[in-house]
């Protein structure tokens, strides 16, 4: 069996080709067929752990799950995850390669690209269709030499593109019809539809833009697709989607603070916390104090957990923490967070820069030294109260010290974790810790709220179909196989 495939780019980042691969994949695998999501080249520092054993970006994570298909290393083979304003980690089909700085980087891609074209390869033979994710912009011409991500790879695995503009941003018409204008000739020949996303208002009012757009570019129109609102329930990507502040929730009994560092990571383990009715999620810049009020305050996970421990304390968050601890308040550190919990993190190798070593914030007697061996893994087990959990793990380093005798969790029967001696401050490596509906609602009643009454996962799903349909209402999803080959 060969697929056929098909490839959306976008005029520029965050136009929405996540969240249209997602919908597509769901709508037609509710047509019958076998559906894969494929990205050649993704950057970001929210990451999923694989049933093979290695890491691929959470919207492919999202992608893999619409088309009901286990999470493959093969999906992103390629993924960057930013260290630093210059460099990022490079891991290939799931596993860590070491580090390059973006001119450096820029070299590599030839290498890379025979590893793309064999995870792409071996996925067409596993499905009836592959829906392949562009990276960024396609009109991106200055990266265009041994591009791996947009019409580099469409070129080489001969995959036609339909081109994705965010109508909400304006200038829709002018930036698809720019593209092309850009693009070198054979590059702009492989796109053969368009599709106008996150469309507000009448769709009659933009019949004559749609009309101009075909006119000009000589692209099928695929559809006018509204926005849709619900999509702030699925599991996001993008670290620009912490930027806008959450509506406040009148009648939430619960308030977690929740410090938004540089490097932040992982960071869809808020998501389940910010769909409970009950729960205020107050995400915290620099610049801002935590409140006084807060229940909880969450430390998540980061890609670079000495310089975000660093960037924390020059913003004053240890000083707001400290505060908090002394209220009696209660502090969560996931992964990254709970390293910094501790008295020390220090890096021997240089794994995130300068060999070296920092003091951490101090709330539990444990220290952590990273190492270049990363922790990949889905676990189970119950927590220091008796309640089951399930997660996984994604982290380098280790974490050792007389607080780990009260381990937060058992994990296959060994101890995972630490909690203070007045059990108010508490350290774990699971993510996707709230993702699971017993955990979160043992944590909402320890904060002193109400057993949660939402099951998490089943209200992601019904989410897809209904993001399915209206893919089906408002796309020609005909056309798209046409176009697939």
């Amino acid at each position: 069996m060969t697929a056929r495939a098909l490839m959306f780019q976008g005029t520029g980042s965050d136009v929405g080709k996540s969240l249209v691969v997602a919908g597509l994949a769901r709508a037609f695998t509710l047509r019958g067929l076998k559906v894969l999501p494929f990205k050649p080249q993704n950057m970001s520092n929210n990451a999923a752990v694989t049933a093979d054993g290695g890491e691929i970006g959470r919207a492919q994570a999202l992608q893999a799950r619409a088309g009901k298909a286990p999470l493959s290393v093969h999906m992103n083979p390629v993924l960057l995850k930013p260290q630093s304003e210059v460099g990022a980690q490079v891991v290939v089909q799931g596993k860590v390669e070491g580090n390059a700085k973006a001119a450096e980087y820029q070299d590599l891609k030839p290498k890379l690209m025979q590893r793309v074209m064999e995870s792409f390869e071996l996925l067409r033979s596993q499905a009836d269709l592959v829906l392949v994710e562009g990276a960024g912009s396609a009109s991106e011409v200055n990266l265009r030499r041994n591009d791996i991500a947009n019409m580099g790879f469409a070129r080489a695995a001969d995959v036609p593109v339909v081109l994705i503009g965010d109508i909400d941003r304006g200038g829709v018409i002018a930036s698809l019809a720019g593209t092309k204008l850009v693009l070198d000739p054979d590059d702009a020949a492989m796109i053969r539809g368009f599709i106008v996303n996150r469309f507000r208002g009448d769709p009659a009012l933009f019949a004559d833009g749609m009309r101009m757009i075909a006119e000009l570019n000589g692209w099928q129109p695929i559809g006018l697709l509204p926005h849709f609102p619900d999509a702030v329930r699925l599991p996001a990507e993008d670290a620009l989607g912490l930027d806008a502040p959450p509506a406040r929730k009148a009648g939430a009994n619960i308030r977690i603070g929740v410090p938004i560092l540089p490097h932040i990571s992982n960071f869809d383990d808020l998501d389940p916390l910010e769909a409970e009715p009950d729960v205020e999620l107050i995400r915290v810049r620099a610049g801002q104090a935590i409140p006084g009020d807060c229940d909880l305050v969450l430390l998540v996970g980061s890609k670079a957990t000495i310089s975000d421990l660093q960037a924390l304390k020059s913003v004053g968050f240890d000083v707001d923490i400290a505060a908090h601890v002394r209220r009696g308040g209660k502090v969560l550190g996931l992964c990254g967070g709970y390293q910094m919990l501790g008295k020390k993190i220090s890096d021997p190798d240089g794994i995130e820069g300068r060999p070296g070593s920092v003091e951490g914030l101090g709330l539990l007697d444990v220290e952590t030294v990273l190492s270049d061996d990363k922790r990949l893994e889905a676990v189970s087990g119950t927590s220091f109260d008796g309640v089951s959990l399930s997660g996984y793990e994604m982290h380098i380093g280790r974490t050792i010290g007389p607080d780990c005798a009260r381990p937060f969790s058992a994990i296959g029967g060994s101890p995972e974790g630490a909690i203070s001696a007045d059990g108010k401050v508490c350290g774990t490596y699971i993510h996707g810790l709230f993702s699971d509906d017993r955990q979160r609602s043992a944590w909402l009643m320890r904060l002193g709220g109400t057993a949660s009454g939402l099951d998490y996962e089943a209200g992601v799903d019904d989410v897809l179909d209904r993001l399915a349909a209206h893919m089906e209402r408002h796309l020609d999803l005909d056309g798209l196989l046409r176009l697939a080959r």
